[in-house]
């Protein structure tokens, strides 16, 4: 008798659009006595639906979070580094603080050092501009994680080398929605987890010959390419993978309704 079977799912973030003053004015309602501001209402929507639809590996944040992190960096200046680059962690680890009240072991997305769009205008060196950087976003990581998050995933645009040599740990997860083959073999020379969509999958299919990789992420699939994966995979090495860029309240759910196999 077959049997249908759920795989792992797992969420890369999201992208919550700008609430109505209705929906935000009930949101401040049951959140009163508590310090928050719209990044907090950002990372309460962006967590809430996936948690609703029970995703096994839950991940709040998204691009949106750059906004929260500059806000929390020093010596910038019109977009610029002026002066050596630090960074206050108190509402950062905050956020944490909040999302793991909501979900323990919930991860965070946050944008890549790239896609802050900061000029250097102060250290004069690339080599020594990404070190600085790399540190800030190195101590924005520990705080979070020292508050309860279990790692992050960075969202990135492009794949850089000195980006990646830097900050590359069992805890972070490179994430780049649409990788080439040159940017996955990059990715897979420092994790041993990827996320493709269903363009990608004869790619990476075709590097498992030349890479360790544990586990492979399908974004947003549907049953044909779980089935053309499941061919070549075992199930403990596949898993469905979100990132919500629209309306996000039935797109989780629809997610882990999708992530399921029949085996038998």
């Amino acid at each position: 008798m077959k049997k249908r079977l759920k795989l792992a799912t797992r969420a890369f973030g999201a992208e919550p659009g700008m609430p109505d003053i209705a929906a935000l004015a009930a949101w401040i309602g049951t959140h009163r006595g508590t310090a928050a501001d719209i990044i907090t209402y950002f990372l309460d929507q962006s967590l809430a639906p996936q948690v609703s639809a029970e995703i096994l590996t839950t991940c709040a944040g998204g691009r949106f979070y750059k906004n929260r992190i500059m806000h929390c960096l020093s010596g910038i200046e019109d977009g610029k580094v002026t002066d050596e680059i630090s960074l206050d962690s108190q509402k950062v680890r905050e956020d944490a603080e909040k999302i793991v009240f909501r979900k323990k072991s919930a991860w965070c997305a946050v944008p890549a050092p790239h896609l802050l769009g900061i000029a250097d205008a102060y250290y004069g060196d690339g080599a020594e501009w990404n070190d600085a950087l790399s540190g800030v976003y190195r101590a924005l990581m520990r705080s979070m994680r020292d508050a309860g998050i279990t790692g992050h995933v960075l969202i990135c645009q492009d794949l850089l080398e000195p980006e990646i040599l830097s900050l590359s740990h069992q805890k972070v997860f490179f994430f780049q929605p649409a990788p080439d083959r040159t940017g996955l073999e990059y990715l897979l020379e420092r994790q041993v987890q990827v996320a493709v969509n269903r363009s990608q999958l004869d790619v990476v299919l075709d590097l498992t010959s030349e890479y360790d990789i544990r586990t492979i992420i399908l974004m947003d699939p549907d049953p044909e390419s779980i089935a053309h994966a499941l061919s070549c995979l075992d199930p403990d090495q596949l898993a469905v993978g979100g990132y919500c860029t629209e309306m996000c309240d039935d797109y989780w759910t629809n997610l882990v309704d999708t992530a399921v196999y029949t085996k038998g």
